[in-house]
């Protein structure tokens, strides 16, 4: 298994929309076992594969509180089916946006359906931790971020500080 890198914003790579997997295959095996080891390496509770630059439909995520068991997930190509009419809110962070959290409102409850690791479908109802855990990452898979769910104004000041030190990084 190999730690792959983490792209963060504001790479362009991140706006784009993560295309289907066709085949599930020992390269996409390797990718799965690649970013669960990525994400505890970080640490993180979930990763889509865009936040390591392969633009595909594929999420790995873990919720086990520290000191529990790992409990590994693997959703190729999750589709959120129903959506419950409550709201929750938890406080978000990503791998992407490195020490940066706010506040994020997202129905309580979800119903998605994907592949499992071995290409079998699966339905997973989710409420709690997991439920804002899937559609943070299948956000990701469409391009969207968590900032994109708080005001302008502060999504604004968090692209505006990122940028300024991704060109200092790049010594502009």
């Amino acid at each position: 298994m190999t730690t792959k890198p983490i792209i963060i914003i504001p790479d362009p790579l991140l706006r784009q929309v993560s295309q289907p997997i066709e085949r599930v295959d020992e390269d996409l095996s390797r990718l799965i076992d690649d970013m669960f080891e990525t994400m505890y390496d970080a640490p993180g509770i979930g990763l889509a594969a865009i936040q390591v630059a392969v633009p595909r439909r594929l999420l790995v995520i873990d919720v086990a509180r520290e000191g529990e068991p790992k409990q590994p997930l693997t959703f190729i190509n999750p589709e959120i089916i129903h959506s419950s009419d409550a709201r929750s809110t938890y406080e978000e962070g990503c791998l992407s946006i490195p020490d940066y959290y706010a506040e994020v409102e997202r129905p309580a409850a979800i119903t998605v359906r994907s592949l499992d690791r071995e290409g079998k479908e699966q339905i997973t109802e989710a409420d709690g931790l997991l439920a804002t855990c899937l559609q943070h990452e299948i956000d990701h898979l469409n391009g969207t971020l968590f900032i994109d769910h708080i005001s302008k104004l502060k999504r604004d000041m968090v692209i505006k500080k990122f940028t300024k030190a991704a060109k200092a990084r790049a010594g502009l």
